[in-house]
Protein backbone atom coordinates (compact mmCIF):
# COMPACT_ATOMS: atom_id res chain seq x y z
CA UNK A 1 0.00 0.00 0.00
CA UNK A 2 0.91 3.33 -0.97
CA UNK A 3 0.39 6.73 0.32
CA UNK A 4 0.02 10.35 -1.08
CA UNK A 5 -0.80 13.68 0.06
CA UNK A 6 -4.09 15.12 0.70
CA UNK A 7 -3.24 18.88 -1.07
CA UNK A 8 -0.94 17.64 -3.56
CA UNK A 9 2.96 17.69 -3.81
CA UNK A 10 5.20 20.83 -3.13
CA UNK A 11 8.12 18.87 -4.67
CA UNK A 12 10.13 18.61 -1.41
CA UNK A 13 8.26 15.33 -0.13
CA UNK A 14 7.92 12.14 -2.11
CA UNK A 15 5.36 11.97 -4.37
CA UNK A 16 4.28 8.38 -2.61
CA UNK A 17 5.38 6.63 0.48
CA UNK A 18 5.07 3.80 2.53
CA UNK A 19 2.78 2.79 5.36
CA UNK A 20 5.32 3.11 7.93
CA UNK A 21 6.51 5.94 6.80
CA UNK A 22 3.40 7.97 6.49
CA UNK A 23 2.92 6.97 10.43
CA UNK A 24 6.47 7.98 11.37
CA UNK A 25 6.13 11.61 9.51
CA UNK A 26 2.47 12.11 9.58
CA UNK A 27 2.15 15.43 8.46
CA UNK A 28 2.44 15.87 4.13
CA UNK A 29 2.79 18.89 1.69
CA UNK A 30 1.20 22.16 2.61
CA UNK A 31 0.45 21.04 6.21
CA UNK A 32 -1.76 17.87 3.98
CA UNK A 33 -2.36 14.55 5.71
CA UNK A 34 -1.73 11.06 4.06
CA UNK A 35 -3.84 8.93 2.38
CA UNK A 36 -3.69 5.36 0.91
CA UNK A 37 -3.48 5.87 -2.78
CA UNK A 38 -5.70 3.31 -3.35
CA UNK A 39 -7.55 0.68 -1.90
CA UNK A 40 -8.69 -2.78 -2.28
CA UNK A 41 -11.99 -3.99 -2.94
CA UNK A 42 -12.74 -6.97 -0.47
CA UNK A 43 -16.57 -7.86 -1.91
CA UNK A 44 -18.85 -10.68 -0.24
CA UNK A 45 -16.43 -13.45 -0.36
CA UNK A 46 -14.37 -12.00 2.16
CA UNK A 47 -16.60 -10.96 4.48
CA UNK A 48 -18.13 -14.53 4.16
CA UNK A 49 -14.24 -15.60 4.52
CA UNK A 50 -14.30 -14.00 8.06
CA UNK A 51 -17.99 -15.40 9.44
CA UNK A 52 -16.49 -17.37 11.97
CA UNK A 53 -13.13 -15.70 12.48
CA UNK A 54 -11.71 -13.88 15.52
CA UNK A 55 -11.68 -10.09 15.96
CA UNK A 56 -7.64 -10.84 15.85
CA UNK A 57 -8.30 -13.25 12.45
CA UNK A 58 -10.01 -10.91 10.72
CA UNK A 59 -7.68 -7.87 11.40
CA UNK A 60 -5.01 -10.13 10.55
CA UNK A 61 -6.34 -10.99 7.04
CA UNK A 62 -7.39 -7.11 6.27
CA UNK A 63 -4.06 -5.85 7.34
CA UNK A 64 -2.42 -7.98 5.33
CA UNK A 65 -4.92 -7.42 2.03
CA UNK A 66 -4.10 -3.87 2.71
CA UNK A 67 -0.27 -4.89 2.15
CA UNK A 68 1.41 -2.55 4.66
CA UNK A 69 5.63 -2.72 5.12
CA UNK A 70 4.99 -4.26 8.87
CA UNK A 71 6.46 -7.51 9.65
CA UNK A 72 3.91 -9.98 10.32
CA UNK A 73 5.20 -10.91 13.72
CA UNK A 74 5.08 -7.00 14.94
CA UNK A 75 1.60 -7.50 13.68
CA UNK A 76 0.84 -10.32 15.54
CA UNK A 77 2.41 -8.71 18.66
CA UNK A 78 0.45 -5.39 17.86
CA UNK A 79 -3.09 -7.38 17.63
CA UNK A 80 -2.42 -9.84 20.79
CA UNK A 81 -3.35 -6.47 23.06
CA UNK A 82 -6.42 -7.39 22.18
CA UNK A 83 -6.29 -9.98 24.15
CA UNK A 84 -5.90 -8.07 27.50
CA UNK A 85 -9.85 -6.65 26.92
CA UNK A 86 -12.43 -7.66 29.17
CA UNK A 87 -13.15 -10.78 26.60
CA UNK A 88 -10.70 -11.88 24.63
CA UNK A 89 -13.00 -13.94 22.06
CA UNK A 90 -14.89 -11.18 21.94
CA UNK A 91 -13.26 -7.39 22.52
CA UNK A 92 -15.81 -5.79 20.65
CA UNK A 93 -19.46 -7.02 21.60
CA UNK A 94 -22.84 -5.60 19.90
CA UNK A 95 -25.45 -5.44 21.65
CA UNK A 96 -29.12 -5.00 20.49
CA UNK A 97 -31.24 -1.77 22.25
CA UNK A 98 -33.60 -1.81 19.97
CA UNK A 99 -35.74 -3.79 17.45
CA UNK A 100 -33.54 -2.51 14.59
CA UNK A 101 -30.58 -0.98 16.49
CA UNK A 102 -27.35 -2.13 17.74
CA UNK A 103 -25.26 -0.88 19.60
CA UNK A 104 -21.54 -1.96 19.36
CA UNK A 105 -18.99 -1.23 22.56
CA UNK A 106 -15.79 -0.36 21.58
CA UNK A 107 -14.77 0.52 25.36
CA UNK A 108 -13.90 -2.59 26.29
CA UNK A 109 -9.75 -2.07 26.97
CA UNK A 110 -7.84 -0.95 29.74
CA UNK A 111 -8.83 3.05 29.46
CA UNK A 112 -12.52 2.43 28.64
CA UNK A 113 -12.64 4.24 25.61
CA UNK A 114 -13.18 3.38 22.00
CA UNK A 115 -9.44 4.96 21.51
CA UNK A 116 -7.88 1.63 22.65
CA UNK A 117 -8.67 -0.05 19.67
CA UNK A 118 -6.28 1.83 17.58
CA UNK A 119 -3.84 3.05 19.84
CA UNK A 120 -3.27 -0.33 21.54
CA UNK A 121 -1.77 -1.81 18.51
CA UNK A 122 -0.36 1.27 17.20
CA UNK A 123 1.90 1.93 20.15
CA UNK A 124 3.62 -1.72 19.41
CA UNK A 125 3.79 -0.87 15.56
CA UNK A 126 5.16 2.44 16.09
CA UNK A 127 7.48 1.12 18.87
CA UNK A 128 9.07 -1.58 16.66
CA UNK A 129 9.86 0.51 13.46
CA UNK A 130 11.35 3.26 15.88
CA UNK A 131 13.76 -0.03 17.15
CA UNK A 132 14.52 -1.36 13.59
CA UNK A 133 15.71 1.84 12.62
CA UNK A 134 17.36 2.82 15.73
CA UNK A 135 16.10 6.13 16.02
CA UNK A 136 14.38 7.77 18.91
CA UNK A 137 10.60 9.42 18.66
CA UNK A 138 8.82 12.27 20.26
CA UNK A 139 5.10 11.16 19.72
CA UNK A 140 2.92 14.13 20.48
CA UNK A 141 -0.90 13.70 21.53
CA UNK A 142 -3.60 16.29 21.72
CA UNK A 143 -6.53 14.94 23.59
CA UNK A 144 -10.42 16.06 24.31
CA UNK A 145 -10.71 13.27 27.05
CA UNK A 146 -10.23 10.00 24.97
CA UNK A 147 -6.63 9.89 22.91
CA UNK A 148 -4.52 10.69 25.74
CA UNK A 149 -4.88 8.09 28.80
CA UNK A 150 -5.30 5.33 25.28
CA UNK A 151 -1.78 7.14 24.24
CA UNK A 152 -0.21 7.31 27.39
CA UNK A 153 -1.43 3.16 28.37
CA UNK A 154 -0.25 1.84 24.99
CA UNK A 155 3.23 3.69 25.05
CA UNK A 156 4.06 3.89 28.41
CA UNK A 157 8.16 2.36 29.08
CA UNK A 158 7.97 1.46 25.89
CA UNK A 159 11.60 1.38 23.82
CA UNK A 160 12.99 4.32 21.92
CA UNK A 161 9.89 6.78 22.37
CA UNK A 162 8.64 9.64 24.37
CA UNK A 163 4.81 11.47 24.43
CA UNK A 164 3.80 14.80 25.51
CA UNK A 165 -0.08 14.43 25.83
CA UNK A 166 -1.79 18.03 25.68
CA UNK A 167 -5.31 18.22 27.33
CA UNK A 168 -7.30 21.33 27.80
CA UNK A 169 -7.59 21.81 31.85
CA UNK A 170 -11.27 21.65 33.22
CA UNK A 171 -12.08 20.56 29.75
CA UNK A 172 -12.32 16.72 30.53
CA UNK A 173 -13.95 14.92 32.96
CA UNK A 174 -12.35 13.71 36.17
CA UNK A 175 -12.05 10.19 35.40
CA UNK A 176 -10.27 11.40 31.86
CA UNK A 177 -7.93 13.61 33.69
CA UNK A 178 -6.93 11.21 36.46
CA UNK A 179 -6.02 8.35 33.99
CA UNK A 180 -3.76 10.84 32.54
CA UNK A 181 -2.22 12.90 35.37
CA UNK A 182 -1.43 10.11 37.57
CA UNK A 183 0.84 8.09 35.10
CA UNK A 184 4.62 7.48 35.75
CA UNK A 185 5.83 6.18 33.68
CA UNK A 186 9.83 8.27 32.82
CA UNK A 187 8.76 8.28 29.21
CA UNK A 188 5.27 10.22 29.36
CA UNK A 189 4.77 14.25 29.88
CA UNK A 190 1.03 15.28 30.49
CA UNK A 191 1.03 18.83 29.86
CA UNK A 192 -2.78 20.44 31.02
CA UNK A 193 -3.31 24.37 28.40
CA UNK A 194 -5.40 27.02 29.04
CA UNK A 195 -7.20 26.83 26.28
CA UNK A 196 -9.92 23.94 24.31
CA UNK A 197 -8.67 20.99 22.35
CA UNK A 198 -8.96 23.03 19.44
CA UNK A 199 -6.19 25.03 20.48
CA UNK A 200 -4.10 21.60 21.56
CA UNK A 201 -4.47 20.30 18.55
CA UNK A 202 -3.43 23.52 16.82
CA UNK A 203 -0.32 23.37 18.95
CA UNK A 204 0.16 19.88 17.70
CA UNK A 205 -0.42 20.82 13.88
CA UNK A 206 1.88 23.65 14.28
CA UNK A 207 4.55 21.72 15.77
CA UNK A 208 4.21 18.48 13.78
CA UNK A 209 4.74 20.87 10.70
CA UNK A 210 7.50 23.46 12.08
CA UNK A 211 11.02 23.25 10.64
CA UNK A 212 12.74 24.76 13.32
CA UNK A 213 11.07 22.57 15.67
CA UNK A 214 12.38 19.28 14.13
CA UNK A 215 15.46 20.84 13.71
CA UNK A 216 16.05 21.54 17.59
CA UNK A 217 14.80 17.41 17.97
CA UNK A 218 17.10 16.24 15.51
CA UNK A 219 19.75 18.29 17.34
CA UNK A 220 19.01 15.44 20.11
CA UNK A 221 18.90 12.60 17.98
CA UNK A 222 15.43 12.74 18.02
CA UNK A 223 12.39 12.42 15.47
CA UNK A 224 9.16 13.59 15.62
CA UNK A 225 5.16 11.66 14.83
CA UNK A 226 1.32 11.72 16.87
CA UNK A 227 -0.68 9.74 18.14
CA UNK A 228 -4.07 11.61 17.16
CA UNK A 229 -5.93 10.53 14.19
CA UNK A 230 -4.25 12.53 11.95
CA UNK A 231 -2.22 9.46 11.54
CA UNK A 232 -2.90 7.14 9.51
CA UNK A 233 -1.84 4.61 11.79
CA UNK A 234 -4.47 4.89 14.00
CA UNK A 235 -7.44 5.34 11.18
CA UNK A 236 -6.32 1.36 9.63
CA UNK A 237 -7.20 0.28 12.93
CA UNK A 238 -10.22 1.90 12.95
CA UNK A 239 -11.50 0.29 9.85
CA UNK A 240 -11.70 -3.18 11.46
CA UNK A 241 -14.16 -2.69 13.73
CA UNK A 242 -16.56 -1.49 11.19
CA UNK A 243 -16.57 -4.80 9.57
CA UNK A 244 -16.20 -6.88 12.35
CA UNK A 245 -19.84 -5.42 13.73
CA UNK A 246 -21.50 -5.91 10.98
CA UNK A 247 -20.04 -9.04 10.44
CA UNK A 248 -21.80 -9.82 14.10
CA UNK A 249 -25.33 -8.36 12.92
CA UNK A 250 -25.11 -11.19 10.31
CA UNK A 251 -23.55 -13.76 12.96
CA UNK A 252 -26.58 -12.88 15.48
CA UNK A 253 -28.77 -13.37 12.48
CA UNK A 254 -30.47 -9.86 12.18
CA UNK A 255 -29.34 -9.35 8.36
CA UNK A 256 -28.28 -11.69 5.95
CA UNK A 257 -24.74 -11.20 4.10
CA UNK A 258 -24.87 -8.18 1.39
CA UNK A 259 -27.48 -6.37 3.34
CA UNK A 260 -26.79 -2.52 3.76
CA UNK A 261 -26.99 -1.18 7.48
CA UNK A 262 -27.04 2.43 8.83
CA UNK A 263 -23.42 3.16 10.50
CA UNK A 264 -24.11 5.88 13.40
CA UNK A 265 -20.83 7.44 14.79
CA UNK A 266 -20.46 10.19 17.56
CA UNK A 267 -18.08 12.39 15.61
CA UNK A 268 -15.13 14.74 17.30
CA UNK A 269 -12.46 14.79 14.98
CA UNK A 270 -14.04 12.22 12.53
CA UNK A 271 -12.02 9.62 12.48
CA UNK A 272 -14.20 6.82 13.73
CA UNK A 273 -16.43 7.73 11.04
CA UNK A 274 -13.86 7.87 8.58
CA UNK A 275 -12.89 4.28 9.48
CA UNK A 276 -16.81 3.25 8.24
CA UNK A 277 -16.03 5.50 5.47
CA UNK A 278 -13.27 3.42 3.77
CA UNK A 279 -14.83 0.25 5.21
CA UNK A 280 -17.43 1.21 2.61
CA UNK A 281 -15.16 2.18 0.31
CA UNK A 282 -13.89 -1.79 0.38
CA UNK A 283 -17.47 -3.21 0.06
CA UNK A 284 -18.42 -3.45 2.89
CA UNK A 285 -22.66 -3.14 1.81
CA UNK A 286 -23.62 0.41 4.12
CA UNK A 287 -26.51 2.78 2.94
CA UNK A 288 -24.97 5.54 4.69
CA UNK A 289 -22.78 6.62 7.58
CA UNK A 290 -24.94 8.96 10.06
CA UNK A 291 -22.62 11.55 11.72
CA UNK A 292 -23.82 12.10 15.32
CA UNK A 293 -22.96 15.86 16.73
CA UNK A 294 -22.88 17.48 20.38
CA UNK A 295 -24.11 21.15 20.71
CA UNK A 296 -20.76 21.69 18.83
CA UNK A 297 -22.31 21.13 15.71
CA UNK A 298 -19.98 22.25 13.02
CA UNK A 299 -20.01 18.93 11.04
CA UNK A 300 -23.71 18.81 10.94
CA UNK A 301 -23.93 21.93 9.13
CA UNK A 302 -21.45 20.93 6.89
CA UNK A 303 -23.46 18.22 6.03
CA UNK A 304 -25.92 19.27 5.70
CA UNK A 305 -25.29 22.62 3.95
CA UNK A 306 -22.14 22.06 2.70
CA UNK A 307 -20.84 25.25 5.08
CA UNK A 308 -17.92 24.92 6.91
CA UNK A 309 -18.03 28.20 9.02
CA UNK A 310 -16.24 28.62 12.36
CA UNK A 311 -16.54 32.50 12.22
CA UNK A 312 -16.99 34.12 15.59
CA UNK A 313 -17.13 30.13 16.65
CA UNK A 314 -15.98 28.64 20.27
CA UNK A 315 -15.96 25.48 21.67
CA UNK A 316 -18.87 25.34 23.97
CA UNK A 317 -18.57 22.92 27.06
CA UNK A 318 -21.11 20.07 26.90
CA UNK A 319 -21.80 16.84 28.80
CA UNK A 320 -20.10 14.95 26.18
CA UNK A 321 -16.78 16.50 26.48
CA UNK A 322 -15.21 13.85 23.98
CA UNK A 323 -16.88 15.62 21.19
CA UNK A 324 -16.30 19.45 21.91
CA UNK A 325 -14.40 20.27 18.80
CA UNK A 326 -14.96 22.53 16.22
CA UNK A 327 -12.27 21.44 13.67
CA UNK A 328 -12.63 18.18 12.30
CA UNK A 329 -9.04 16.99 10.99
CA UNK A 330 -10.49 13.51 8.93
CA UNK A 331 -13.08 15.73 7.06
CA UNK A 332 -9.72 16.82 4.85
CA UNK A 333 -9.38 12.97 3.96
CA UNK A 334 -13.29 12.61 2.54
CA UNK A 335 -12.90 16.21 1.05
CA UNK A 336 -9.83 14.55 -0.69
CA UNK A 337 -11.59 11.09 -1.51
CA UNK A 338 -14.48 12.87 -2.57
CA UNK A 339 -12.94 16.15 -4.76
CA UNK A 340 -9.35 15.76 -5.37
CA UNK A 341 -6.23 17.33 -3.72
CA UNK A 342 -6.37 21.02 -5.26
CA UNK A 343 -9.80 21.50 -4.08
CA UNK A 344 -8.96 19.92 -0.62
CA UNK A 345 -6.35 22.30 -0.45
CA UNK A 346 -7.98 25.42 -1.57
CA UNK A 347 -10.73 24.60 1.17
CA UNK A 348 -8.54 23.92 3.82
CA UNK A 349 -6.38 27.14 3.43
CA UNK A 350 -9.40 28.90 3.50
CA UNK A 351 -10.58 26.71 6.68
CA UNK A 352 -7.05 28.12 8.50
CA UNK A 353 -7.07 31.87 6.92
CA UNK A 354 -10.88 32.56 6.82
CA UNK A 355 -11.97 29.84 9.58
CA UNK A 356 -14.75 29.62 6.72
CA UNK A 357 -14.98 27.57 3.01
CA UNK A 358 -18.42 26.54 1.32
CA UNK A 359 -18.95 23.48 -1.10
CA UNK A 360 -20.84 24.03 -3.99
CA UNK A 361 -24.33 22.31 -4.59
CA UNK A 362 -22.46 19.65 -6.81
CA UNK A 363 -19.92 18.98 -4.02
CA UNK A 364 -22.50 19.14 -0.98
CA UNK A 365 -24.52 16.66 -3.08
CA UNK A 366 -21.37 14.55 -3.15
CA UNK A 367 -20.95 14.12 0.59
CA UNK A 368 -24.89 13.98 1.06
CA UNK A 369 -24.97 10.99 -0.87
CA UNK A 370 -22.50 8.88 1.80
CA UNK A 371 -23.39 10.85 4.75
CA UNK A 372 -26.22 12.16 7.11
CA UNK A 373 -26.44 14.28 10.39
CA UNK A 374 -27.95 15.48 13.06
CA UNK A 375 -27.28 16.93 16.47
CA UNK A 376 -27.92 16.08 20.20
CA UNK A 377 -27.88 18.71 23.08
CA UNK A 378 -27.05 17.66 26.64
CA UNK A 379 -30.84 17.48 28.21
CA UNK A 380 -31.70 15.43 24.77
CA UNK A 381 -29.13 13.62 26.11
CA UNK A 382 -29.83 13.11 28.97
CA UNK A 383 -33.26 12.01 27.75
CA UNK A 384 -31.58 8.93 25.64
CA UNK A 385 -29.65 7.72 28.53
CA UNK A 386 -32.86 7.53 31.14
CA UNK A 387 -34.76 5.61 28.41
CA UNK A 388 -32.41 3.16 27.29
CA UNK A 389 -31.71 2.83 31.71
CA UNK A 390 -35.17 2.34 32.10
CA UNK A 391 -35.38 -0.12 29.07
CA UNK A 392 -31.86 -1.75 30.41
CA UNK A 393 -29.43 -0.27 28.52
CA UNK A 394 -26.54 1.89 30.47
CA UNK A 395 -24.74 4.52 27.66
CA UNK A 396 -22.74 7.09 28.66
CA UNK A 397 -23.57 10.79 26.69
CA UNK A 398 -21.49 9.81 23.72
CA UNK A 399 -23.22 7.19 22.81
CA UNK A 400 -26.48 8.99 23.80
CA UNK A 401 -26.16 11.52 20.72
CA UNK A 402 -26.19 8.84 18.18
CA UNK A 403 -29.64 7.96 19.20
CA UNK A 404 -31.03 11.71 18.54
CA UNK A 405 -29.21 11.06 15.02
CA UNK A 406 -30.94 7.96 14.51
CA UNK A 407 -34.24 9.18 15.33
CA UNK A 408 -33.36 12.11 12.99
CA UNK A 409 -31.77 10.48 10.15
CA UNK A 410 -32.33 6.79 9.83
CA UNK A 411 -35.28 6.81 7.01
CA UNK A 412 -34.87 3.43 5.53
CA UNK A 413 -36.46 0.17 7.23
CA UNK A 414 -32.61 -0.97 7.93
CA UNK A 415 -30.72 -2.02 10.84
CA UNK A 416 -28.56 0.73 12.42
CA UNK A 417 -24.94 0.02 13.89
CA UNK A 418 -24.44 2.88 16.51
CA UNK A 419 -20.85 2.66 18.19
CA UNK A 420 -20.13 3.72 21.51
CA UNK A 421 -17.04 5.13 22.21
CA UNK A 422 -16.74 5.12 26.08
CA UNK A 423 -18.09 3.29 29.06
CA UNK A 424 -20.22 4.69 31.49
CA UNK A 425 -17.84 5.24 34.08
CA UNK A 426 -15.91 7.99 31.67
CA UNK A 427 -18.52 10.54 32.53
CA UNK A 428 -21.00 9.16 35.61
CA UNK A 429 -21.57 12.95 36.95
CA UNK A 430 -23.97 13.29 33.99
CA UNK A 431 -25.47 10.02 34.04
CA UNK A 432 -26.15 10.34 37.49
CA UNK A 433 -28.13 13.37 36.83
CA UNK A 434 -30.08 11.92 34.09
CA UNK A 435 -30.99 8.69 36.05
CA UNK A 436 -31.56 10.21 39.29
CA UNK A 437 -31.87 14.01 39.08
CA UNK A 438 -28.89 14.29 41.55
CA UNK A 439 -26.30 17.35 40.64
CA UNK A 440 -22.95 18.13 41.62
CA UNK A 441 -21.95 14.70 42.45
CA UNK A 442 -18.58 13.65 42.90
CA UNK A 443 -17.20 11.32 39.94
CA UNK A 444 -16.74 8.72 42.86
CA UNK A 445 -20.15 9.32 44.21
CA UNK A 446 -21.93 9.22 41.00
CA UNK A 447 -19.95 6.00 40.31
CA UNK A 448 -20.68 4.23 43.34
CA UNK A 449 -24.36 5.46 42.91
CA UNK A 450 -24.51 4.24 39.23
CA UNK A 451 -22.94 0.49 40.43
CA UNK A 452 -25.97 0.45 42.65
CA UNK A 453 -28.83 1.25 40.45
CA UNK A 454 -27.27 -0.78 37.24
CA UNK A 455 -26.32 -3.72 39.93
CA UNK A 456 -23.15 -3.47 38.01
CA UNK A 457 -19.12 -3.32 39.18
CA UNK A 458 -16.85 -0.42 38.80
CA UNK A 459 -14.04 -1.63 37.20
CA UNK A 460 -11.03 -2.14 38.54
CA UNK A 461 -8.98 0.39 36.18
CA UNK A 462 -11.59 2.74 37.55
CA UNK A 463 -11.87 2.44 40.98
CA UNK A 464 -7.90 2.63 41.39
CA UNK A 465 -7.89 6.29 40.20
CA UNK A 466 -8.93 7.61 42.84
CA UNK A 467 -6.22 6.52 45.20
CA UNK A 468 -3.29 6.99 42.97
CA UNK A 469 -0.90 9.78 43.41
CA UNK A 470 -1.05 13.07 40.88
CA UNK A 471 2.38 13.05 39.52
CA UNK A 472 1.85 14.83 36.39
CA UNK A 473 0.91 18.61 37.62
CA UNK A 474 1.93 20.89 34.95
CA UNK A 475 -0.51 23.63 33.90
CA UNK A 476 0.60 26.13 31.13
CA UNK A 477 -0.61 28.93 28.45
CA UNK A 478 -0.40 27.15 25.27
CA UNK A 479 2.13 29.68 23.99
CA UNK A 480 4.73 27.99 26.23
CA UNK A 481 3.86 24.91 25.21
CA UNK A 482 6.95 24.26 22.80
CA UNK A 483 9.29 25.68 25.56
CA UNK A 484 8.05 22.80 28.07
CA UNK A 485 8.39 19.80 25.64
CA UNK A 486 12.03 20.88 25.33
CA UNK A 487 12.42 20.85 28.93
CA UNK A 488 11.14 17.25 29.53
CA UNK A 489 13.01 16.29 26.74
CA UNK A 490 16.44 17.17 28.53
Amino acid sequence: MKFIETRGNDGKHSQEITFSEAILSPIASFGGLYVPKEFPMLGEAFLTKHLNSSYKELAKDLLTTLDIDIEPSVIDEALSLYDKFDDPSNPVPVVKVRDDLYVSELYHGPTRAFKDMALQPFGVVLSSIAQKRGEEYLILAATSGDTGPAALETFKNRPNVRVVCLYPDGGTSDVQRLQMVTEDAANLKVIGIKGDFDDAQSALKRLLGSATFKDTLKAKNISLSAANSVNFGRIIFQIIYHIHSYLELVRQNVITMGEKVYLDVPSGNFGNALGGYYATKMGLPVEKIIIASNENNVLTRLINTGRYDLRGEKVIPTTSPAMDILISSNVERILFDLLGPERTKELMQGLESERFYALSDDETMKLQAMFAADYCNGAEGKGYIKEAFDGGYLMDPHTATCFKAYDCCATLPLKTIVYSTAEWTKFSPTIANALSGETGARDIDALEAISAMASTPIPDMIKGLFSKPVTQSTVIDKENIETEILNFLK
